[in-house]
């Protein structure tokens, strides 16, 4: 399983997130303390309070989502 931490920075990005999650074929969840969200429902993801840093959860592997992970992940280390 990959895991990795996030900020999205709002709606706009929610919504890129959702989308990029839901092109890959396994499961990506979104995870804030013990609330677990499916990644590709943008009601799901809307839900959470976006100002928090959330982890992503994936039981597969994908570069191209994990790369653009790895920016978001930057960006939540500076907001830290």
């Amino acid at each position: 399983m990959y895991s990795i931490t996030v900020k999205l920075s709002g709606i706009d990005e929610a919504k890129e997130f959702v989308k990029r999650a839901s092109e890959c074929n396994f499961d990506v969840d979104l995870c804030y303390n013990k609330v677990v969200i499916d990644a590709k429902s943008i009601l799901g993801v809307m839900s959470l309070d976006l100002r928090k840093i959330l982890t992503v959860k994936m039981n597969g592997r994908d570069e191209t989502f994990e790369n653009w992970l790895e920016e978001l992940h930057k960006a939540a280390l500076e907001a830290a």
